[in-house]
């Protein structure tokens, strides 16, 4: 019997997924870069550190919490159509965002790109496994997430090239001819295709999950904002958002058709590798929000030259992505993804050895082993997940892992970027004492808004830059080993209870992969 082909033009369509994808993966890189100018009162919006972590963490809350909804929504009404509308909400909040007016304005905008962000991802996937064979979509999907290494190693340099030409809302500008040819591409050449089966939306999940993480998020950025965790702004909307949180768990347990099944998690394999990747993503894009500010603030480069000086990481994720697969097979899951974590551990605490006139290399040599140590977590996570469901549940390991992927990167912002923020304040309060009572907590919540006053005062104000560098430095050594902390706790739970090089061939092993009970 002949082996099905798959779409005559799946080559293409592929092509076309990649180039949708790239503008959402490129986006969030490129935002790195230009946290530093958009927290300029002059140049940017002047926003604060509170509203940078929101501007952030907008996207990926709105992203993460319909990410599913999405997927459903694609598979019932046609998942080219639920492209083409993502597309077309991504580039008009790109749109929104590039002109914003104030921070506010942009955290809203970024939220409306989240939302077309979360329909964009899961019907790329899902085309791609509709229009190749089973022999082929292995080697198709590994093209798709070669694309998002790809978007993820061009953004920073690519950001700094735009904010050496343009203004800062390029950045977002950028986005809207990758919107337009895309497309046009998506209308010409992608079949439309949707699941006979089809599910039911969970839409009381969905609201009850997007209210808990954004009221735990607001308490947890409040808390940095005001030094305190006392205040009712701080603790209320933090207390809420758990409860509510507590009352999803318990909506998804009894849910028919749940928007997110926590019932996997009763899963060991599924529950460990999930975790993992959850835990180091914290630990990463914690720690990547105060690179740009060290990098452009403490050490004085350019976006453009800020940019350059992160490739390192992206570098080694390129190289050493697609030799992970190799390791995972010789070596097993569990090994891999262990060893990786402890290397990330290393490469987090090592950013305690920099200081303000420390040589770049060691912040090149710290970023390419980070980077090749992230390259080895993704793959043993994905097989742990994958070969803990059945095969027709695939795409739902796939977008539980990356819901959970994007929500541990948000409250990383969020703890570890707060962590900075209340160290940072505590360090500079007796340089801070020289200026005016109205002016100390506005100048003390973060060094961009430090070097502000200071330049404002003039030569008065000279005498700010070297404790507020150095302030800056001892909040970013705390934060990076809170950091390293959580990535070996990652470790130690893969270590713990993920499988090893041979648990899933036994029978036993074979018997666990099946769907878990309604409990």
């Amino acid at each position: 019997m002949e082996e099905p082909t798959g779409h005559p033009r799946r080559w293409r369509i592929l092509g076309v997924m990649v180039f949708s994808l790239l503008a959402i993966v490129l986006d969030n890189t490129i935002l790195n870069v230009a946290l530093k100018v958009i927290s300029d009162p002059v140049a940017g919006l002047g926003a604060t550190q509170s509203q940078l972590e929101w501007a952030i963490n907008s996207y990926t809350l709105v992203f993460a919490g319909l990410l599913f909804t999405f997927g459903v929504l694609g598979d019932r009404f046609g998942r080219k159509r639920m492209l083409q509308i993502g597309m077309v909400l991504f580039g008009l909040a790109s749109l929104a965002s590039a002109y914003a007016q104030d921070p506010t304005q942009l955290i809203f905008a970024r939220a409306a790109m989240g939302l077309g962000g979360a329909a964009v991802m899961p019907a790329t996937l899902a085309i791609i496994s509709n229009v190749f064979a089973p022999q082929e979509r292995g080697k198709a999907i590994g093209i798709w997430a070669g694309g998002v290494g790809l978007a993820i190693a061009i953004g920073p340099i690519t950001g700094g090239l735009l904010l050496e030409h343009f203004w800062w809302g390029s950045v977002f500008l950028v986005n809207v001819p990758v919107v337009l040819i895309s497309s046009v591409l998506i209308a010409l050449l992608v079949p439309e295709s949707r699941n006979p089966d089809k599910a039911q939306l969970d839409p009381v999940g969905v609201l009850l999950s997007v209210i808990g993480l954004v009221g735990v998020v607001y308490g947890i950025i409040k808390g940095g904002e005001l030094g305190t965790v006392l205040d009712p702004e701080v603790w209320l909307p933090g207390l809420a958002g758990i409860a509510v949180l507590a009352a999803f768990v318990r909506h998804e347990r009894r849910a028919t058709h749940p928007a997110f099944d926590v019932r996997y998690f009763a899963i060991p394999r599924f529950s460990t590798a999930v975790a993992s990747v959850g835990l180091v993503f914290f630990a990463m894009m914690g720690v990547m929000f105060f690179l740009a500010f060290y990098l452009q603030i403490v050490k004085g480069y350019s976006p453009l030259q800020a940019g350059a000086l992160v490739l390192p990481f992206a570098a080694a994720q390129l190289i050493f992505s697609p030799l992970s697969a190799q390791a995972v097979r010789r070596f097993g899951a569990k090994s891999v993804a262990t060893v990786s974590l402890v290397v990330v551990a290393a490469a987090l605490a090592s950013y305690t050895l920099l200081q303000v006139d420390t040589s770049i290399w060691v912040f090149e040599l710290i970023g390419f082993v980070q980077g090749a140590a992230m390259a080895n977590i993704n793959p043993p996570a994905t097989e742990a997940v994958m070969s803990s469901l059945p095969r027709e549940k695939a795409g739902v390991g796939s977008a539980m892992t990356n819901t959970v992927r994007q929500v541990g990167g948000a409250l990383g912002v969020a703890i570890l970027g707060s962590l900075l923020s209340a160290t940072y304040r505590d360090n500079m309060a007796g340089s801070l004492s020289v200026l005016p009572e109205n002016l100390r907590h506005a100048a003390g919540e973060s060094i961009t808004a430090t070097m502000g006053v200071a330049q404002a005062l003039g030569p008065k104000g000279a005498a700010l830059v070297e404790p507020a560098k150095q302030a800056f430095m001892d909040g970013m050594h705390v934060t990076a080993l809170c950091g390293a902390v959580v990535a070996l706790i990652g470790a130690a739970v893969v270590a713990k209870w993920l499988p090893g090089k041979n648990a899933g061939a036994t029978p036993a092993a074979r018997a666990e992969n099946k769907e878990p009970a309604v409990v």
